[in-house]
């Protein structure tokens, strides 16, 4: 089995429009979404990220310099990330044909590289 990153981006307005009711519709689809990759014993690790805040990090002239991030008018923010196992990209690609997250934004598949 390998390990792949999944990151969910979307435009940070996607989610705006909705009211408190549809917002809790969409958290329980993901919500089951999540409970059967788990359940399927594939799902390593979920995490949803902060809404706000942030900090670009970059080296300039030799020094770490941060600059908030991301800003309200990205058009492309990381919501969330999660690790999970397949095979290969092919069964990666077919356990993540049903999520919820395609409605909302796009989905960036890697493979993670092991490390030894």
């Amino acid at each position: 089995m390998s390990e792949f990153l999944v990151l969910f981006r979307e435009e940070p307005a996607a989610f705006a429009k909705l009211s408190p009711t549809e917002m809790q519709q969409i958290i329980e689809r993901y919500t089951a979404w999540f409970t059967k990759l788990g359940s399927s014993g594939r799902l390593q690790v979920s995490k949803k990220l902060a809404d706000e805040g942030g900090l670009h990090l970059h080296r300039k002239a030799g020094t770490v310099v941060a600059s908030d991030g991301p800003y309200a008018e990205a058009k492309d923010v990381v919501t969330g990330a999660f690790l999970f196992t397949a095979t290969d990209y092919q069964e990666a690609r077919s356990l993540l044909a049903d999520c919820p997250h395609y409605e909302f934004g796009w989905i960036e598949l890697r493979a993670v590289d092991a490390m030894h």
